[in-house]
């Protein structure tokens, strides 16, 4: 008596977990991915932060995380919920958003944070941001936060 056996246990908490709770548990379980996965999703992550304004080929970040480029992007879509390129497009963004803050030119911006093309750089940059890399960097720059 008074000794709770293991699957009593299991029992119990369980019954503790609100219903929000077990779906969460139940989906983890259905779409659990391989700890291997995580790492290796984790590893491409932070090499796009590191490098981010070199030329980044999304072949070889898959190949460096034993993945083909089609389930690469998936498994890294599932853990993060965006595609390694917006991901990278992200973290450029934000990148330039604090270069520009500090006065840099928006053309030593543009290549200091990957991109060849100014035109580019300038269409990304206003989708993500609402501002063209000017505009932003006149009101930043006028402005410091």
């Amino acid at each position: 008596k008074g000794i709770v056996m293991p699957n009593e246990t299991l029992f119990m908490t369980q019954h503790l977990k609100t219903f929000f709770e077990q779906e969460v548990d139940r989906i983890m379980k259905e779409h659990a991915l391989p700890e291997h996965y995580y790492t290796y999703i984790r590893q491409s992550k932070a090499f796009m932060e590191k490098y981010h304004g070199d030329k980044i080929e999304l072949n070889q970040i898959a190949a460096a995380a034993f993945m083909s480029r089609f389930h690469y992007i998936r498994i890294f879509q599932q853990v993060y919920g965006r595609t390694p390129r917006q991901y990278l497009q992200d973290v450029r963004i934000e990148k330039a958003k604090e270069l520009l803050k500090k006065g840099l030119s928006v053309t030593a911006v543009c290549t200091d944070v990957g991109y060849d093309s100014l035109p580019t750089f300038s269409k990304i940059f206003k989708r993500g941001t609402g501002y063209s890399p000017k505009v932003y960097q006149q009101i930043n720059f006028s402005n410091p936060e």
